[in-house]
């Protein structure tokens, strides 16, 4: 099949850039996580030369857990960013997650897996809430989530000490149900004689599932299209508001599964826990690739980011280091992701 048509009325042959092929630099260039995976390979490099034990096949399960439980939420903020929106209350939303769980189940005296039930269906409301109230009031996504953040921090803490009298809440390891949940969500699996926390198990699936739906659905278009300019996507027939609605109840489906993790590790939960993670995990999003402005990033990208993440927190404990400089590697990781990515892209687009 050619490549070249006629453009009516005028007989000039131009090239159908829907045929055009491309080549594998610019390809490469165009990938999202391009950038991250040099800043990867970059840390790997460097904790395998600073720090004797981090290639220990345990120091390496150690580090992907790390990058796990931030990567499980990573990727949909990631999706959440290529749709053009943030969520600032998806830290405080993995606390509450784990509260309803707990508080639920030993309250009504059920069934651990009716608590953990429950708490899906209010998690998913919360996000449905977001996507909601950013759809209806036109405000933006950083005054709504920021609202929601101080809301739940405030029934989080709230709640737990007037149902429980304590900033914690009950045990509940003694009540049927418990270790099955604790198998689905915070099971340790042994590959050749090292463990393997599963949560690993759900970022890869997690992953898979975001990628699948970015690169091979109408969903994936209709992200990209709303983040790249939503009043055009409209007018072309996308369907933002259930798009957008849908983004943040993805936040909130991660958010769950992370609660649940956090309860069946510790038994208990603690109702101040969170603060603060939200800009962790749009930190491993955005070294991963996804612009602020939205449109652009990938789920692949932000599991990078969490890795990059989990190898330079737990890579500076195996230096024996001060683990004050923790945020400090953070920062300077985020600066050199960004200008990397944004050198890519440029190299992208002059290829073209």
């Amino acid at each position: 099949m050619s490549a070249r048509t006629d453009t009516p009325g005028t007989g000039e042959v131009t090239a159908d850039e829907r045929l055009l092929r491309t080549s594998p630099l610019r390809r490469l260039l165009g990938r999202p996580e391009l950038g991250s995976v040099v800043g990867a390979v970059a840390v790997f490099l460097f904790f395998a030369f600073a720090a004797d034990s981090f290639l220990r096949p345990a120091s390496l399960s150690t580090v992907l857990y790390a990058a796990s439980t931030i990567g499980i939420m990573a990727v949909p903020v990631a999706l959440l960013m290529i749709g053009g929106e943030f969520d600032l209350s998806a830290g405080v939303m993995v606390t509450s997650s784990a509260l309803i769980s707990s508080m639920f189940s030993y309250q009504a005296t059920a069934n651990v897996w009716v608590g953990v039930l429950v708490s899906l269906l209010v998690t998913l409301a919360v996000g449905a809430f977001n996507g909601f109230m950013l759809t209806r009031t036109k405000l933006p996504s950083f005054i709504i989530t920021l609202g929601t953040f101080l809301m739940l921090t405030g029934l989080n803490l709230g709640f737990t000490k007037l149902i429980d009298g304590t900033v914690s809440t009950k045990s509940i390891s003694d009540m049927e149900g418990f270790d099955s949940a604790r198998a689905v969500f915070a099971s340790t699996l042994t590959v050749g004689g090292v463990g393997f926390k599963v949560t690993i198990l759900w970022w890869l699936a997690l992953v898979a599932v975001a990628s699948w739906i970015l690169l091979r659905t109408r969903a994936g278009n209709w992200i990209f299209a709303v983040g790249g300019n939503k009043d055009a996507a409209r007018a072309v027939g996308v369907p933002v508001t259930p798009t957008r609605i849908g983004l943040y109840m993805g936040v909130a489906l991660g958010a769950w599964i992370s609660g649940q993790h956090l309860l069946f590790s510790f038994d208990v939960v603690q109702s101040g826990e969170g603060v603060g993670n939200e800009l962790i995990y749009i930190i491993a999003a955005v070294i991963g690739g996804c612009l602020i402005t939205g449109g652009y990033g990938s789920a692949v990208g932000s599991a990078i980011g969490a890795l990059i993440f989990g190898m330079t927190s737990k890579g500076i404990v195996f230096a024996e280091w001060n683990p004050d400089w923790f945020k400090f590697f953070l920062g300077a990781m985020l600066l050199l992701a960004t200008l990397l990515n944004a050198w890519v892209r440029k190299r992208a687009e002059a290829t073209k």
